[in-house]
């Protein structure tokens, strides 16, 4: 007990010491190393020493959350340690640690026990960093955008950026600009401005690279794109519209501005004011219209019949426009262009003779002003004295850019004065563009129309009227014919301008219906989705739909309404070339009328030419028929195997060598059917069509004796059914040696025609063919006739007949009876067949005789017998139309006459014979 209780105070004599180390320790450490560097060193000491064991230095323990560090002793009696990294340390993850060290000594003896610990002490430990990152840009493309002329101190500013964790290396310490030869610069903070003035009209955009350094001087592992827009000095204005837009036909309404908006530069706004105009004056009579012949045009619009064209097409029957000028530049609109010196006197036959109270005067009219400060008078249509006299009975015509109708009639009654002229003073007359005037003529009322719009007169005047006498009356267009009072009657007074369709209708006024139909155009400016426009937004179009205005208060919602503005043009063949496009703008400001002066738009848009059409028409060109055919109550039908039709080349074809063809359906205006030579002569033929052939059809027809016209917009086949049942009749066949005709059709006034379909009539090569046959088969069958045959074979013998030859001359005589009667049958069946056709108004049989097996000639006669055939042909080629009528009754005494007169005209020709 005494020995163990020595021991213990022994060893605690022995350690009685703590060890000591430093309060603080500070280290460094470069990541992914394991040495770190203290300050002070690791060092712990004990008073014990040199005490074995309790003077030593053990361990050091280090107290920390996750600390990566170990403590190593590298020498117990001096107390030497190591601080290192138990596994690696980035500095990305963490830059510092702090934790707490302690020494512990070895204790007593051998055992360890005993051991004493020092002080705690703390630790600092800082992670060195390592320039292993390489600088990133934030963003993978810059744009920036500078006005044309100014110097920027800063465009933009790229930013990069480094992952390492040291100022050092994390910082971006230099850019640079990669793109050589650049008006740009950049400084070490990423700011890129420009370092001279830069143009639009020289370049509009820059592209150039930049590049980043770290202060580590490693360079961006990719470099950046930098996009710099350069825009021109702030103009208001509208942007983002095509100059130019194409139109294809039949492509119905097409969007003309569809990213177009209006450049405000920032300014408030308190009103938008756009207005679209589309300019067609160079187009026809003003803008797309259809160019129907006038006729046609009224029937369309459902005008009352009876109007008299008095500048028609100029052919055989209306001659009297044919020495006027025409403009054959206008799509084919039939117009008269007047300079001064050409007019036209009316035939008296087309003049309306029944103008009561009310009529209709209408005409398209282009005038511009006069020369002189004092103008005379310019006629368009006048109806004056032929002789004798200068008395104007009626007459439009423009006097200083007005329009004056006079009016004075026959008054027989009451003589007292009466309204005479009647005077409109408008800016259309002298505009230099293409109006439609209508005068509505209701007795002393008289109203002027003009492209639908109504106007009274500013003035009237009254005159004394005009006693009537026996004088004729001259109708005229284009100036007015003096002639009395005058040593050579001539014109005078004439007009300068364009003229066409003008149109007198007698006994009718014409409906505003109708006449906005005559004017109304095919083409003009249309919006798209008027549903989805703003509710501020207001607009109007005016009557031809040429000009459109929108307003509004949003400058958004007036972009929008301006991408929906469209070009629309409704015909199927539309006039191609430009039509100009002109759009002015009005801007208003908070308490100012107007603030910003936005530039005109001038643009057009490009119609496209049309897929032509080709109207052909086939059929037989040649129709021969029996002279009782022709001479029938029907006639024949020429064109009864005819077909109209029309093809367009479309495209190509899939392999992409040929084009295709596609047949076309539309309208045709007109078909004429013209007399080739001599016209026809009233006495003895006529070319007609029957009433019940137009019916349930937009048609009309005129015949004379040059031809048929069928006329009237309307299908191909209602056309082919029309002209299929125009017949042909000739009651005097024997003067008949050929007739033809010539078929044309078309489609809009002429600009598309049809090929010239020509067809020949004529009669079969005998006439009368089955009358000819029955004289034939009597004439054969008569005993003289036996008789002489029988002498003929006779005669050829020197001697008496031999029985060999007379049984060959009674066959041969058999023979010949039998082809008679068979070909008689033929032929008159073939003729009944034909003529149950022309009753059916079915194709024509035609009779071919060249192909006949039965051979006959036939000689003249004896003079005297050619002179008794010329006067019965001279008596049946005088027969007047009333006796053609009852032709029919006659047809079996001239049946019976034909047999006579053929009766000794025959010669039959014996060589023909074989024995």
């Amino acid at each position: 007990m005494y020995c163990i209780g020595f021991l213990f105070f022994f060893l605690s004599i022995v350690n009685k010491h703590k060890p000591w180390i430093e309060t603080s320790y500070h280290g460094v450490i470069t990541e992914n190393l394991d040495t770190v560097l203290l300050d002070p060193p690791l060092v712990a000491l004990d008073k014990d020493a040199p005490v074995p064991y309790a003077g030593e230095i053990c361990s050091f323990k280090l107290y920390g959350q996750e600390v990566p560090f170990e403590a190593v002793v590298l020498n117990r009696t001096s107390g030497e340690g190591v601080l290192r990294a138990s596994r690696p340390v980035d500095c990305e993850s963490q830059k510092e640690y702090t934790f707490i060290i302690q020494a512990y000594d070895c204790g007593a003896g051998t055992s360890g026990a005993d051991w004493k610990k020092s002080h705690k002490a703390v630790v600092h430990i800082q992670v060195d960093d390592v320039n292993e990152f390489c600088p990133v840009f934030r963003e993978q493309l810059y744009k920036a955008s500078v006005i044309e002329g100014k110097i920027y101190d800063s465009i933009l500013q790229v930013e990069a950026w480094d992952q390492d964790c040291s100022p050092q290396y994390s910082q971006i310490c230099n850019y640079e600009i990669v793109t050589g030869g650049t008006p740009f610069a950049i400084d070490r903070n990423g700011n890129i401005r420009n370092t001279e003035r830069l143009s639009y009209d020289k370049q509009q955009n820059y592209k150039i690279t930049v590049t980043a350094f770290d202060c580590g001087q490693k360079r961006a592992k990719e470099d950046v794109a930098v996009h710099i827009d350069v825009k021109p000095v702030c103009k208001p204005g509208w942007q983002g519209w095509n100059k130019r837009v194409d139109y294809e036909p039949g492509t119905g309404s097409k969007q003309l501005f569809p990213r177009m908006h209006l450049e405000t530069c920032g300014g408030p706004l308190s009103g938008v004011r756009a207005m679209v105009e589309l300019q067609t004056n160079h187009i026809g009579k003003g803008c797309d219209r259809e160019t129907y012949s006038e006729k046609s045009l009224q029937k369309l619009c459902g005008a009352a019949s009876g109007s008299t064209d008095l500048l028609p097409a100029p052919s055989p029957s209306t001659n009297w426009t044919a020495s006027l000028l025409t403009d054959s530049g206008r799509d084919s609109d039939l117009i008269y262009r007047f300079d001064g010196h050409q007019a036209a006197n009316v035939p008296d036959h087309v003049v309306p003779q029944n103008l009561t109270d009310q009529f209709t005067i209408a005409t398209w009219m282009k005038h511009g002003p006069s020369p002189g400060l004092r103008a005379e008078k310019e006629t368009l249509l006048c109806n004056s004295d032929k002789t004798e006299m200068n008395r104007h009975h009626y007459s439009l015509y423009v006097h200083n850019c007005r329009l004056v109708f006079l009016l004075r009639r026959d008054f027989t009654q009451v003589d007292t004065f009466r309204p005479a002229e009647f005077h409109w003073k408008l800016e259309q007359i002298c505009d230099k563009e293409w109006h439609y005037y209508v005068i509505n003529v209701e007795f002393p009322a008289v109203t002027l129309f003009v492209d639908g719009v109504t106007y009274e007169p500013y003035l009237v005047t009254d005159d004394w009227p005009i006693h009537a006498s026996k004088i004729d009356t001259q109708l005229t267009v284009g100036a007015c014919w003096q002639g009395g009072e005058v040593v050579t009657p001539r014109f005078t007074q004439y007009f300068r301008g364009s003229l066409s369709g003008l149109t007198i209708r007698p006994g009718r006024i014409e409906t505003q219906k109708v006449i906005s139909c005559l004017q109304a155009c095919k083409e003009g400016l249309d919006i798209n989705s008027l549903e989805s426009l703003a509710k501020d937004i207001k607009f109007h179009f005016n009557p031809a739909q040429s000009v459109l205005v929108v307003e509004g208060e949003d400058v958004d919602s007036i972009n929008t309404a301006m991408t929906k503005v469209s070009y629309i043009n409704s015909r199927q063949f539309p006039t191609p070339g430009l039509r100009r496009l002109h759009i002015t703008t009005t801007v208003q400001c908070f308490g100012e009328d107007t603030c910003l002066a936005i530039p005109d738009i001038k643009a057009v848009v490009m119609v496209l030419p049309p897929s032509e059409p080709r109207i052909t028409i086939t059929g037989s060109n040649r129709l021969i028929r029996p002279a009782g055919d022709v001479q029938g109550q029907q006639g024949v039908a020429p064109f009864k195997e005819l077909h109209i039709t029309s093809t367009v080349m479309k495209g190509d074809s899939f392999n992409g060598c040929e084009p295709g063809v596609m047949e076309l359906m539309h309208n045709l205006d007109y078909c004429d059917i013209l007399v080739i030579g001599e016209e026809l002569n009233p006495e003895r033929e006529s070319l007609e069509i029957h009433h019940n052939a137009l019916l349930g059809k937009h048609l009309d027809a005129t015949n004379s004796t040059s031809g048929i016209s069928i006329y009237g917009v309307d299908s191909m086949a209602h056309y082919e059914q029309a002209v299929r049942q125009v017949h042909y009749r000739n009651w005097r066949p024997a003067t008949l040696s050929e007739r033809r005709f010539r078929l044309t059709c078309s489609e809009l006034n002429g600009r598309y025609t049809s090929n010239e379909f020509n067809l020949e009539v004529s009669l079969s090569s005998l006439r009368h063919t089955s009358d000819f046959y029955s004289s034939l088969l009597v004439l054969l069958s008569t005993p003289p006739f036996i008789l002489y045959l029988f002498r003929c074979f006779a005669s050829s013998f020197p001697g008496p007949a031999p029985p060999a030859a007379t049984v060959v001359i009674v066959v041969c005589i058999a023979a010949l009876v039998v082809i008679v009667v068979i070909g008689v049958y033929r032929i008159h069946a073939t003729h009944q067949e034909g003529s149950r056709e022309d009753e059916d108004e079915v194709k024509d049989s035609e009779v071919d005789w060249e192909n006949s097996a039965l051979t006959i000639t036939v000689n003249p006669m004896e003079k005297r017998e050619e002179e008794e055939e010329e006067e019965d042909e001279e008596q049946v080629g005088g027969m007047t139309s009333a006796e053609s009528d009852n032709s029919g009754e006659d047809e079996d005494e001239e049946e019976e006459r034909g047999g006579r007169e053929l009766k000794g005209k025959l010669e039959w020709n014996s060589s023909s014979v074989t024995y």
